[in-house]
């Protein structure tokens, strides 16, 4: 299988989100939501991304709190947190005032909870005119328009859709070191729903063809290996 990371739909919906943020002018928030049920692959592409465009990865986790998450950026920044919560928040402005970096923020559902932490996100936000990248599951949209002074502050959004037939074609011509036909791969498409999933498939008959010194899967065969 090659190594290549494969700019589906999603992947560039998430570039021209980022794009948008990038571009606005300095009185338009920079604030943005990428949001879709799990296994679509939002994660892989904010890492993908994060290194792309030389920007800060937070990943959150369960009972996050504000002095927490500006730990983790202080990090990012080369910084040694220090005690308190504001001066933390102070370590974070100045460094990106001096080298400005998007952060984004993945599984944001978990400081749904206590929305403290979001708010910092927000206040680092303001000081700093750094664009901030939220993202979450399928009902993170609707979470947060329960909380509109925050929503209203999002200013771009997209929405991680289910794999099209195109896109499987499109990550198996990219990715597959063996043919895989066309009816095959309206196979995968069927079964196969999360991005993981695909690319189990695709190894599975590129080892059947390696086996069987075949250069072509078919139907046939991807239909016996893939239902059993």
């Amino acid at each position: 299988m090659k190594p290549i990371f494969v700019k589906t739909k999603n992947v560039k919906g998430f570039i021209n989100l980022i794009h948008s943020l990038k571009n606005k002018p300095d009185n338009i928030s920079k604030i943005g939501l990428v949001y879709g049920n799990a296994g679509l692959g939002k994660t892989k592409t904010a890492l993908y991304l994060s290194i792309q465009y030389d920007a800060i990865y937070i990943r959150a986790t369960n009972s996050m709190s504000p002095k927490w998450m500006l730990e983790e950026i202080a990090k990012e920044l080369d910084e040694i947190p220090r005690f308190y919560t504001a001066d933390i928040f102070r370590q974070c402005v100045n460094a990106l005032k001096s080298k400005p970096q998007m952060i984004i923020v993945d599984e944001i559902d978990y400081l749904l909870a206590d929305f403290r932490t979001i708010e910092t996100l927000r206040d680092l936000h303001d000081e700093t005119d750094v664009p901030i990248v939220l993202v979450g599951m399928q009902l993170t949209k609707h979470k947060l328009k329960k909380h509109t002074h925050l929503f209203d502050r999002i200013s771009e959004i997209y929405n991680f859709t289910e794999f099209e037939y195109s896109d499987i074609k499109q990550i198996v011509e990219e990715i597959s070191e063996v043919e895989i036909t066309k009816d095959a791969m309206h196979l995968i498409h069927n079964k196969a729903k999360s991005f993981r999933q695909i690319v189990n498939s695709i190894d599975i008959l590129e080892k059947v063809a390696q086996a069987n010194g075949l250069k072509q899967i078919d139907e046939n065969v991807a239909k016996e290996m893939l239902n059993g």
